[in-house]
């Protein structure tokens, strides 16, 4: 631009122009940027999703059984629709499996760690190795010594002493005989110990009541039959029976039909809610079954891990607790409480 064209006038006047074209320039600019502004709902999703996608879990329960099966189901579902990795490990009850399972997986540097532990003990250095190492952890219903980043389960105490409640409303003050037999799980398992003892304590309140039995089934139903014959032959006047788990029930269930007793005894189950428990509990052979229903406890697993990935503080800073819903199932009124296993 020359200026001695337009002398000192055409100067002011070229320099405002200026002036003004760079002033629209910038507010056009910030037009532009506002109108492009991501909508605040899309900001959020979008923040899950670089959050979530592409990440990887790993999952490794005592085995695969039919609650452990509808759990890896139900995560599997829904790690795929947010573009999640799941790798699954099966030690078929071999603790020894599981430890080595857990220490590869570690290794491997998944983003989260799902684990269900047989015992307080055998995982719990291991996790807190995983921690140490970045990998966030979350225990699933059965949990170690070691407190992780998340717990998902079932409030076990409660279950004991709403059981063991139950027990004293149909046993207790001078109903029956009083005699009350506990089949637990693991002897070592956190689920079986803190259920067997919280149920002890409010069965202990009343005088009227003893337990003639509290013995660990190793959640076998065999075992369960064995240790109920015995108990049967001992103490024929049995009022009541209490058991931590539905499967490891069902031999000593029979043991009571057989003896004649069915319905006479009895039997108060927490179960996680799988098919052969509503149907036992149909055709009497169980009394009524406290359900956790493993389905929606499946869902509670999916949620710790997404608000988990969400989470930016470093593995082994938090302590979430999402602990599941319990249903009485007292008839088929109450089959919603059980799930259903999809047929292949």
């Amino acid at each position: 631009m020359s200026f001695r064209k337009y002398g000192f006038a055409g100067i002011r006047t070229a320099v405002a122009v200026a002036a003004l074209t760079a002033i629209g320039i910038t507010i056009g600019a910030g037009a532009i940027g506002k109108a492009q502004a991501a909508d605040p709902r899309e900001e959020l999703f979008q923040k899950f999703t670089a959050a979530t996608k592409g990440k990887k879990v790993a999952w490794v329960p005592v085995w695969l059984g039919v609650l452990e099966s509808e759990w890896t189901r139900v995560m599997k579902a829904n790690f795929d629709n947010y573009g999640i990795e799941l790798t699954m490990r099966d030690p078929n009850f071999k603790s020894d499996v599981q430890l080595q399972a857990v220490s590869t997986l570690i290794n491997e540097k998944p983003d989260i760690l799902i684990v269900q532990n047989p015992t307080t003990t055998l995982l719990a250095r291991e996790l807190k190795r995983a921690m140490q190492s970045g990998i966030k952890v979350i225990q699933v219903n059965m949990s170690s010594n070691t407190t992780t980043d998340a717990y998902v389960g079932a409030d076990v105490p409660h279950m004991g002493r709403v059981l063991a409640q139950e027990t004293l409303n149909v046993c207790g003050g001078g109903k029956g005989s009083g005699k009350v037999a506990i089949l637990q799980g693991e002897a070592t398992a956190a689920y079986s110990l803190d259920m067997t003892k919280a149920a002890t304590e409010v069965l202990g309140t009343d005088p009227t009541i003893k337990i003639v039995s509290s013995q660990p089934t190793n959640w076998d139903a065999n075992k369960g039959a064995e240790i109920m014959t015995n108990v049967l032959q001992q103490n024929p006047d049995l009022c009541a029976v209490i058991s931590v788990w539905g499967p490891q029930t069902a031999g000593a269930a029979q043991v009571i039909k057989n003896a004649g007793k069915q319905g006479e005894i009895k039997v108060f189950v927490a179960s996680d809610g799988q098919p052969a428990d509503c149907d036992l509990q149909e055709q009497g052979l169980y009394t009524k079954i406290l359900s956790y229903t493993a389905n929606l406890q499946g869902e509670a697993i999916v949620n710790a891990a997404l608000a988990l990935l969400q989470d930016d503080r470093p593995a082994g800073s938090t302590q979430y607790a999402f602990y599941t819903t319990n249903y009485w199932v007292s008839g088929p009124q109450d089959r919603q409480y059980c799930f259903t296993v999809p047929k292949e």
